[in-house]
């Protein structure tokens, strides 16, 4: 994967907006300082690489909805141990 530099500054103040009942995903995002394009609608910020399979840090736990004014809505993929590991922009589809 081509991982580049990634500001999460933007999803962080969304979370803490939209989402406060979950208040350690802002924290959560502001730790997702490198992003991969997977596709034009999808950002990655941790190897999938053998998802869910012993010893892969891509452990799916749950999906988190956020929206966004001018993105619409954003599938936030939450891993094992609060993190997360990519977003999903549904307008780009």
């Amino acid at each position: 994967m081509d991982w580049k530099p990634y500001d999460p500054t933007w999803l962080a103040h969304l979370a803490r907006t939209s989402c406060p009942q979950e208040p350690w995903l802002a924290e959560a995002l502001m730790t997702c300082t490198r992003a991969a394009e997977e596709s034009r609608a999808y950002l990655r910020f941790v190897d999938a690489g053998e998802p869910n399979q012993p010893g892969s840090e891509w452990q799916f736990e749950r999906s988190i909805v956020l929206r966004h004014p001018r993105e619409g809505d954003l599938v936030l993929d939450v891993l094992q141990g609060g993190r997360v590991g990519g977003v999903e922009f549904l307008s780009r589809l």
